[in-house]
Parts: C-alpha cells; structure tokens; sequence
C-alpha cells in the first residue's frame, strides 16, 4: 500500500511539473494539440525542435515509435521515450516542415485516436519531398490532453 502511495504521489508530481511547463491553449482540444504537434517539429535550417514545448504536449509516460523496414525489407519498429527522440536536439541542417493535410479522429470517453496525414518540405509552404500518416494516441484527464503515444511508417511515404 505504501508502494502504490509513493507510486500515485510521484505521478501526480511529475504530471504538475510538465503541466507547469507550456501554453494550456496548446492542450485545450484535440484540435489545438494536433495544432501544436506539428508546429514543434517544424522549423527552419540552424533552430532545434522546441522540445520544451512537445516534453508538454506529451505525457510523461509517453512513446514514440518508428517502424519501417531495413535493407533486406523486414520491418521493424523502434519504440522509445521522448527524450530518446529528442536526443540531443541539434539545431536542424536544413529547414523541415511537417503540415498536416488530413485527420481522422475516433473518441470513447477521455481516450482518442487521430489518423493524421502529413506532407514534408524544406521550406514554408514549399515542395513536398514527403508525405506519410502519424498514428497518435491520446488522453483527456478532465483537464487536458496528453499525447499518450505515436507512431509513423517511415517506409510508408
């Protein structure tokens, strides 16, 4: 008992801590923190990812998978933390722009699922060299959403 206390206080204090960290317009809605999603990881050329502002869209328990396939065409998937993605968060060599251009979403209760179809370009509005579907999962805790999870094919664009 005394375990599952110090377990649900350090879960409550973790969860205070990124909630202190961002704009709650960002998570308001599953419109406004699919919104806010996309502008993190898009930039351009010599910035970082604002990994702040995504550490506080994400909830701290939260992954994120990449699956594709390697030379011979075996897929695979690579499941990992945020922080893991995040890595060291070099500044980007060149611009990257994730748009989204189509949604699905599916919702029970306090949990959704969004189908998010994206293109990518170097610049603003520029030429898409790809285009893929994010597979995001999320939760609503009465107060917000979290990003509880999501994952993209990375052979499928």
């Amino acid at each position: 008992m005394v375990r599952f206390l110090v377990l649900a206080i350090a879960q409550v204090l973790a969860l205070s801590v990124y909630a202190q960290a961002g704009d709650p317009r960002d998570v308001r809605s599953i419109d406004a923190i699919i919104d806010a999603y996309y502008e993190v990881v898009s930039g351009p050329a010599g910035e970082s990812v604002d990994a702040a502002r995504d550490r506080f869209l994400h909830h701290p328990e939260a992954w994120v998978s990449i699956a594709g396939k390697d030379g011979d065409g075996t897929p695979f998937v690579n499941v990992m933390a945020l922080a893991d993605y995040h890595g060291d968060n070099l500044p980007r060599a060149e611009g990257f722009y994730e748009v989204e251009v189509d949604r699905v979403v599916s919702r029970s209760g306090n949990m959704a699922h969004v189908w998010s179809s994206y293109t990518s370009a170097l610049t603003d509005g520029g030429e898409p060299f790809t285009r893929g579907v994010n597979s995001i999962t999320l939760f609503f805790d009465g107060e917000r959403w979290w990003i509880m999870g999501w994952m993209f094919d990375g052979s499928a664009g």
